[in-house]
C-alpha cells in the first residue's frame, strides 16, 4: 500500500520540535496525545484533501491550512501522496517561516 501523506524534512522536524516541548511542559501522556492528534489529522486530509482553508494574509504559496489545537497544519492538497509541509503553532510568524521554507 502506497503512503496516503508525506511529510516535508521540516515538518518532521516541527514534529519533534512540538513533541519535546510538550514532553517538557506538560508530560510525555499529553505530548503522545497531540502528535496521536496531528496524524489523524494528516490521514483525514489525505481523505478530504480540501478540507483546510487557503489563507492568502499568510501566503500565496498554494497550500492550505487545517488547526489542529493551537497549531496550523499546513499542505498542499493538490499532491498524491499529500504533503504535508509545516507544523506550526498558531502565533509563531507564519509568514516568514513559510518564505524561509520557500
Amino acid at each position: 500500500m502506497s503512503a496516503r501523506y508525506v511529510l516535508s524534512l521540516e515538518a518532521v522536524d516541527d514534529l519533534f520540535k512540538i513533541w519535546n516541548y510538550l514532553r517538557k511542559e506538560a508530560s510525555v501522556a499529553v505530548a503522545d496525545r497531540v502528535e496521536n492528534a496531528f496524524r489523524e489529522r494528516f490521514a483525514f486530509l489525505a481523505d478530504n484533501p480540501g478540507a483546510g482553508h487557503s489563507r492568502k494574509d499568510l501566503t500565496d504559496q498554494d497550500v492550505r491550512f487545517l488547526p489542529v489545537y493551537s497549531y496550523l497544519v499546513v499542505y498542499r492538497p493538490g499532491t498524491k501522496p499529500l504533503q504535508i509541509v509545516s507544523v506550526l503553532h498558531g502565533r509563531r510568524d507564519i509568514p516568514q517561516i513559510l518564505r524561509s521554507r520557500g
